[in-house]
């Protein structure tokens, strides 16, 4: 009876010592995903008459859904956020914030509706902004 016991207490032990174990090595890394602010980017709006023709098809081949993108060439890098179909026009987007951090990118915009009492017709729109900044491989990360 007395080896029964001392066995399970034993077994007890040993599952808490696996399960520390596990979640020490499971748990929140130390080192933490480096979304620091390097510099800011300068960055130019671009609108669709300057787009290179390639961005130009992928953006007209996205636009009715939201979409994300990255297109570079010899001129630079270029940004792309589209919101999808709206209902009416009078839509603007904003770009809150374009900068550099240790490993990334990061563009933060933000969509902007009519403002109250503005015509805005009853056709949809596709609003989207193209940003160009210079060329720089990190990924680009879209708030």
């Amino acid at each position: 009876m007395r080896k029964k016991l001392n066995g399970k207490i034993l077994l007890m032990a040993a599952l808490l010592l696996w399960t520390l174990m596990v979640r020490m090595l499971t748990g929140c890394s130390v080192a933490k995903e480096a979304q620091d602010k390097v510099r800011d980017l300068d960055f130019t709006v671009v609108g669709e008459a300057e787009l290179p023709q390639e961005l130009k098809n992928l953006v007209a081949e996205k636009q009715n859904a939201p979409f994300k993108l990255t297109y570079s060439n010899d001129t630079g890098l270029y940004i792309a956020v589209g919101y999808g179909e709206q209902p009416t026009g009078g839509y603007s987007i904003a770009v809150n914030e374009l900068y550099l951090t240790d490993n990334s990118i990061v563009l933060d915009t933000e969509l902007k509706g009519p403002q109250k009492g503005e015509e805005v017709g009853v056709e949809k729109s596709y609003p989207y902004i193209v940003v160009q900044t210079e060329y720089l491989e990190n990924p680009v990360i879209f708030q």
